[in-house]
């Protein structure tokens, strides 16, 4: 029996839920996900002040957030924001985009539009397309860690590995020159570190709300205007990457919109490497704090596929999707209507105690491990694969160096609501 009043999370829980300093503060974070999970798994998050942002439920249970990840059909991306957004955001968005989101892509579509532009680069980012790619993925591997051993002992392994290997991998991917890889970073930075003063580098601590959404607009119409040059040249000179496809295509008959083909590339681009990137340091700083866990893994490589699948359950890049509701329906009884916003917190769901035996404990062992950090359904993440094979053969390139690691100093998460992870791990290396 649906309960007749809405299940209304307290104005502290409320405020955790989207202050992305809270997600910085990790086991913090995982206290209250794990108190909600058993006592308000569907949660109503409303503002303290009206007019904030849009009230919405908060589903904790990795069952509710399996279920309504797969239904497409109950469950849309459109037309609220497909990410958590304050009402002033919002506003700005459309007045300057026409759209309730700075970036129309993948991620925002529904059917019949979503598997249309999913289907133009489904294939190339499938592992039979992706093999033909190991042996360039595994010499960047080779010669990330070998610069990383020649600037040790002691190194910052997210800015020396794990932000710049995946980021050339994608940008190679979409035929992008060497030379603006760091444009490509800062940018996507700026895009989803906006909300992190270290990572947006623009003093945004002492900014308005409307100052960091100006930012973030400032990053969507640079990454519009740069790979608009792509697309052109790509048409004039078509080639097999990624960045020709998106060029080229047509749905229905039609070439895409100029939004839409940039929507295409900035997506591509930004989510290509940054959760990559997260995920890399999340194991790589889970093997740092457990020796014993290093020395089994680099015994036994038969535990890698293992290594990758929780290094991606344990990081969870990407920390939510909103959903609404198309009809009224009823989840882990509380009753939700139509046209009511959603939040599938996969950090929560991938913490969940009835699907992961202690789930705060990182165990390359761990089987199995259906985690939700790809997500579900016709929206599961189109880049999978390629996330899988490149923390595959960095680990390998990893295992078969180092003898020993260990951690130099704290390291520190970003402030991010949306996309999480380490942005700095200091590590001690030990190379043989």
């Amino acid at each position: 029996m649906a309960t007749a009043t809405p299940n209304i999370a307290s104005s502290e829980i409320a405020r955790t839920v989207i202050d992305p300093n809270a997600y910085a503060e990790w086991d913090g974070l995982l206290d209250t996900f794990d108190w909600l999970r058993e006592n308000q798994p569907v949660a109503q998050i409303k503002p303290d002040e009206e007019g904030v942002f849009e009230p919405f439920w908060l589903i904790t249970r990795y069952d509710d957030v399996m279920r309504i990840s797969k239904d497409n059909t109950t469950f849309l991306n459109n037309p609220r924001p497909v990410v958590f957004s304050l009402n002033s955001a919002i506003e700005f968005s459309r007045k300057a985009t026409g759209s309730n989101m700075l970036v129309d892509s993948l991620v925002v579509f529904d059917a019949p539009i979503h598997p249309k532009y999913r289907k133009l680069t489904q294939d190339w980012f499938m592992p039979r397309n992706l093999k033909l790619m190991e042996g360039e993925i595994r010499a960047l591997a080779d010669k990330a860690v070998q610069t990383m051993i020649d600037n040790g002992p002691e190194v910052d392994f997210v800015k020396s590995v794990a932000a710049p290997m995946p980021l050339h991998v994608i940008m190679q991917i979409l035929g992008i020159p060497e030379e603006d890889e760091p444009r490509m970073l800062m940018l996507t930075q700026q895009l989803f570190g906006g909300q992190d003063a270290d990572l947006s580098g623009t003093g945004m601590e002492n900014m308005t709300p409307e100052q960091v959404m100006q930012l973030v607009a400032g990053a969507v119409k640079t990454f519009e205007d740069y790979f608009a040059g792509i697309a052109a040249e790509r048409r004039a000179n078509p080639t097999d990457d990624v960045a020709s496809i998106i060029a080229n295509a047509k749905v229905d008959g039609e070439p895409l919109s100029d939004r839409d083909m940039a929507g295409y590339y900035i997506i591509v681009a930004t989510a290509g490497h940054d959760t990559t990137s997260a995920t890399m340091s999340g194991a790589m700083l889970a093997l740092a704090r457990d020796p014993e866990q290093f020395a089994k893994v680099k015994a036994d490589r038969s535990l890698l596929p293992g290594l990758v699948e929780e290094a991606i359950r344990w990081t969870t890049a990407v920390q939510h999707f909103m959903r609404t509701a198309a009809e009224d329906v009823e989840i882990s009884g509380q009753k939700i209507a139509k046209g009511d916003w959603m939040m599938l917190n996969y950090v929560a769901a991938n913490h969940d105690p009835t699907q992961f035996d202690n789930p705060r404990a990182f165990d390359a062992s761990r089987s199995p491990n259906r985690h939700t950090a790809f997500g579900a359904g016709a929206h599961q993440c189109l880049g999978l694969h390629l996330a899988r094979l490149q923390i595959r053969i960095l680990f390998e390139a990893l295992l078969d160096r180092l003898d020993s690691v260990e951690l130099a100093g704290e390291p520190a998460r970003a402030t991010s609501t949306f996309v999480g992870g380490l942005k700095t791990l200091p590590l001690k290396i030990s190379a043989g």
